[in-house]
């Protein structure tokens, strides 16, 4: 297992927690928990190895689009396409942003 960090300012409100997906063949687990801090933290473990360009990329394509609020976000990765990995974040941050606090897959 590998374990990344990425860190982005804080542009959004605060969120609920949130957890969405689960950890099997092909997908992921992505929960988030509000902070205080001035950003959002992005914990990734993954068992796919020397990922973290991919990781990076996908980081890298959201945060224009979508405001990340002040969060702690820790996803469990078990080799999910970035596909997936897109469509879970988005999942998580738009369930956290708006009623929070349920599980979704």
């Amino acid at each position: 297992m590998e374990t990344l960090h990425f860190q982005r300012p804080a542009q959004a409100s605060k969120v609920q927690p949130s957890l969405v997906g689960h950890v099997g063949s092909g997908d992921l687990e992505v929960m988030i928990e509000p902070s205080d801090s001035e950003f959002a933290d992005i914990y990734i473990q993954t068992s796919t190895a020397g990922s973290e360009v991919r990781w990076q990329q996908i980081i890298d394509q959201i945060t224009p689009v979508i405001s990340l609020p002040a969060m702690r976000m820790d996803i469990h990765d078990f080799a999910a396409t970035p596909g997936v990995i897109r469509l879970r974040i988005e999942q998580a941050l738009e369930h956290a942003m708006s009623i929070g606090g349920d599980y979704h897959e």
